[in-house]
């Protein structure tokens, strides 16, 4: 934080911040300074203007040098980095695509930031719509606001467009510098590699205790994922949407990977179609970038429902399993206590190519909890059933005996084994036939 606030103290002697202090934004090139490493924005075409001749838009009063867009190249913590491009399509896959949505978006200019990879927002002042609320109102007779129609809360809780919103522009601009830092410069690139001070042996002995006794029990996954962390930093993506499903990044002895785990706080760590899609998304951009994938599993199933069923959980669901399956970076799988019928398949499991699958011992790998089990077997028939189902299947080894897991480990030493696995995994390969792409079920 202290490293922040002399970056900005430098930056902000060359730039007008009594313009933020006023409105609460920055000018374009204020943001590229901000963002870019200081001295290193080296700026393309600053010289051209408009070539509008409607309107008196011709007048020499109403033409700037470098004209509604600035754009260039510079260095974010001393990797290159370009500013502005929007050959969306051609680059996604190759390169990193981020867009930070810093006021009014409006119209087809929307779908520049919904083609990459990442959409931040500022709060209060970005909006994101197709059409306005004076077209809104015009149309449909809804009364809306520009906020609630395509504010920073909007899209980051409820449609899922954007997947963090900030306080405010220079907040925004020193996150994304931070979150620059976790992705590799294209896909060629292997995953970021940092000085790591933290031992990628130490144990973690509060894992022991972090699972509830009782199964129905909530326990916050966040916590088992920032003690086994480089530091314990996590760069949460979508943390406002979906929340059933935690995605974002971390680093394992320095090394960038990307972590997806089911909620049990919320939904019970149900998956539904939301969770699916966020989590797709995610395994897929860090499958293309070389990004190594750590699950963390405790599911029930997906959510049952007919609101699930008519919009489409079966298609939705398939995407995260196909994001799992086509991945070929390593992939490493912690049954931390529930996994049950097609869910625990979904969630990175052995079935899907999974390099490393461990369970703790409170781990259940079965089709369903015991009380269902029982009441689909007996009918209510076998009083006893249900302590006798648990004693045979509420535990991990049936599917260690059967290669479901490799190991049975202690949750203290996750961090350790993890750590150790991603040195073996660094250099695997894994092809697939030759195809011009995938039909994954959109």
């Amino acid at each position: 934080k202290k490293e922040q606030k002399d970056f900005v103290r430098k930056v902000s002697a060359g730039c007008r911040i009594s313009f933020f202090l006023s409105f609460g934004k920055l000018t374009a090139r204020e943001r590229i300074l901000l963002l870019l490493d200081p001295d290193s924005f080296d700026e393309y075409d600053m010289f051209v203007e408009h070539r509008c001749s409607d309107f008196g838009m011709d007048s020499n009063k109403n033409k700037y040098p470098g004209d509604s867009v600035v754009t260039g190249r510079g260095r974010i913590n001393g990797r290159l980095a370009y500013v502005f491009s929007q050959r969306n399509v051609l680059c996604s896959g190759v390169v990193p695509q981020i867009s930070l949505i810093m006021g009014p978006c409006a119209g087809g200019a929307v779908y520049s930031p919904a083609l990459t990879d990442f959409t931040f927002m500022v709060k209060d002042t970005s909006y994101l719509f197709i059409t306005g609320p004076d077209v809104v109102k015009s149309v449909t007779n809804e009364d809306v606001t520009q906020e609630q129609l395509g504010g920073a809360k909007t899209h980051t809780a409820v449609s899922g467009v954007a997947h963090r919103a900030f306080e405010n522009d220079i907040d925004a601009l020193l996150n994304l510098r931070e979150f620059f830092n976790y992705l590799p410069l294209s896909n060629r690139d292997p995953a970021p590699v940092c000085e790591c001070h933290d031992p990628s042996d130490r144990l973690v002995p509060e894992l022991d205790t972090v699972v509830p006794v009782e199964s129905t029990k909530a326990y916050d996954m966040l916590d088992i994922i920032h003690s086994i962390a480089d530091e314990r930093e996590f760069f949460e993506i979508m943390p406002s949407y979906a929340r059933n499903i935690v995605v974002g990044f971390a680093r394992m002895n320095g090394r960038t990977v990307g972590i997806v785990g089911n909620q049990p706080k919320v939904a019970s760590g149900c998956l539904d179609i939301n969770s699916s899609v966020k989590g797709a998304r995610f395994v897929r951009f860090c499958d293309a970038f070389n990004i190594p994938l750590i699950t963390f599993v405790d599911v029930p199933g997906f959510l049952p429902g007919t609101a699930q069923e008519y919009g489409g959980i079966i298609r939705h669901g398939a995407k995260l399993l196909f994001a799992f399956a086509e991945a070929t970076v390593p992939k490493i799988t912690i049954i931390t206590r529930k996994a049950y019928g097609g869910a625990y398949d979904v969630m990175s499991s052995k079935h899907l190519r999974g390099d490393a699958n461990y369970a703790w011992p409170t781990a259940e790998v079965a089709v369903m909890g015991a009380k269902g089990a029982v009441q689909i077997i007996f009918r209510g028939k076998e009083a006893n059933a249900e302590a006798e189902y648990v004693d045979k299947f509420a535990n991990p080894f049936p599917a260690a005996m059967r290669g479901f897991v490799d190991d049975i480990i202690q949750p203290s030493t996750t961090r350790v084994r993890i750590c150790h696995d991603l040195d073996v995994l660094a250099s695997k390969t894994q092809s697939s036939p030759w195809k011009k792409h995938a039909n994954i079920p959109l």
